[in-house]
């Protein structure tokens, strides 16, 4: 039987399935876009001012940690075809009350993620229309990420595109402007001289102490908010068994160049001292290069760098809902895609109504930047959740299916001993959240969260029942 590209393609039992409309292309810059999130053009500046050179560590420790869970979902993503999205794999090793949390924390951490995004595509907005009104260019970006998740699959997979290559060029000029300033010794109007040396002084290393390099951690974690977006979007892709492989293998090579060598040349024109937490270093060094319109480009960068975000996180929102329905997990609505495209209509004008009434946050907290560090911790540990589900439903593949693990094509480095000390380290990442005041209140308030979710699953677990019990005495 032949499908028309026009009708939703149906599995052996007549449901309705995504589209694999997304080409090697499209899965390569989407996975390259969620490596570089909001928090590089956002919070680089303060994370610089915070920790130093060590900053560098921070990003590659934290980078390193990342691509392990990117592997261990990648093996299991490769066990079986027909996984949506990882939250399948967990239900298939830690249960349906795992899948249930995981799932839908991952999407509430994109759901705060995208608040975070759109909220700063408004402050962005501002520099060009200083008297709009920030909720309202935030609900104009919003219904933007909507139209463009509607259609089909394809034309997200295209818009996600050229978003991420739009990131990528910016970031590559800002490095070859840096490495050519540092190469002529380029000396800037305040008196500092470009140079490798700015990178090696030992005072700037920890300028801060131990507390200044671990306070880097919740902002470079956030960065990395939607590196595993190539978990989700397998069921979408066409020869996932190839192009998953590929994605996730050239993760450090870009953690290497989109973050460490932009922070290096950076610190290395700049000077740490001259970095200030205010002002975006990227603003910074392309007005020290002598380009007049340096803030108005990287303002653009910046603002197509969080409307990718957004439109990334609307996508994982609409397909984490969709997987959870056809789980029943969630509404049977939420696994309806429509005729034309096969989206998950429902999905996402739900997952578009949560986001644009989190955009109302605005009138309760005016300031941009406190609202964007109170999200952007929430997002983070809630992502850090989703990180370590991943990891343990992969202890309880190795434990339940050596078959399995021993028959892979693409097994996870050091596999067993490498998970424990991911767990370990995600674990820390959490804990020194205590420590600094703003990360502090969000990490006391995400419990409430999980006590909703293990309420609504006890009500839906007693239902259920009920149900049962209904059936068996009719």
């Amino acid at each position: 039987m032949t499908h028309s590209s026009k009708t939703p393609v149906e599995d052996s039992t007549g449901e309705q399935k995504l589209h694999r409309g997304l080409g090697k292309r499209h899965i390569q810059l989407i996975a390259i876009g969620g490596a570089i999130g909001t928090g590089l053009f956002m919070g680089t500046g303060k994370t610089i001012a915070v920790s130093g050179t060590s900053i560098i560590l921070t990003y590659l420790l934290i980078g390193f940690f990342a691509f392990m869970v990117m592997r261990a979902m990648g093996e299991m993503l490769l066990t079986k075809l027909e996984y949506r999205t990882f939250a399948d794999f967990v239900a298939d090793y830690l249960g349906d009350k795992a899948s249930y949390f995981l799932g839908w924390t991952y999407w509430m951490s994109w759901i705060v993620s995208c608040i975070a995004d759109v909220v700063v595509c408004g402050g962005y907005i501002q520099y060009w229309f200083p008297d709009s009104y920030l909720w309202l260019s935030a609900l104009f970006i919003l219904g933007l990420m909507c139209l463009s998740n509607f259609f089909s699959v394809r034309l997200f997979g295209e818009t996600e595109f050229w978003f991420a290559m739009i990131k990528v060029v910016a970031i590559v000029a800002l490095i070859i402007v840096g490495i050519g300033m540092v190469f002529v010794g380029w000396t800037s109007p305040n008196g500092v001289t470009a140079s490798v040396r700015h990178l090696t002084e030992p005072d700037v290393f920890l300028p801060n102490g131990l507390f200044g390099f671990f306070a880097g951690f919740q902002i470079a974690i956030f960065s990395f908010t939607g590196i595993e977006l190539v978990g989700t979007v397998t069921g979408e892709t066409k020869e996932p068994e190839k192009i998953l492989p590929k994605s996730i293998n050239s993760i450090p090579i870009r953690i290497i160049i989109f973050y460490v060598l932009s922070i290096m040349c950076i610190i290395a024109v700049t000077s740490w001292p001259q970095i200030s937490p205010e002002i975006s270093p990227f603003v910074t060094l392309f007005a020290l290069a002598g380009l007049p319109a340096a803030a108005a480009v990287i303002n653009f960068v910046a603002l197509t760098s969080a409307m990718s975000s957004a439109n990334s996180g609307l996508y994982a929102c609409t397909r984490m809902l969709y997987g959870l329905s056809t789980e029943k997990l969630a509404h049977r609505k939420f696994g309806r895609l429509s005729i034309k495209s096969a989206v998950p209509v429902f999905s996402l004008v739900f997952s578009t109504i949560c986001m644009a009434s989190g955009v109302f946050l605005l009138f309760i907290i005016p300031d941009v930047m406190k609202l964007f560090t109170i999200v952007s911790t929430v997002a983070a540990i809630m992502v850090i959740y989703s990180w370590c589900m991943i990891l343990l439903a992969y202890l309880a593949y190795r434990k339940k299916r050596p078959d399995l693990h021993k028959a892979s094509i693409y097994k996870m480095p050091m596999g067993i001993p490498m998970t424990w000390c991911t767990l370990i380290f995600f674990a820390f990442t959490v804990v020194i959240m205590i420590f600094d005041y703003d990360t502090r209140i969000a990490l006391y308030s995400t419990p409430v969260w999980f006590v909703i979710l293990e309420v609504l699953w006890r009500m839906r677990k007693t239902r259920t029942q009920k149900r049962t019990l209904d059936q068996m005495t009719h």
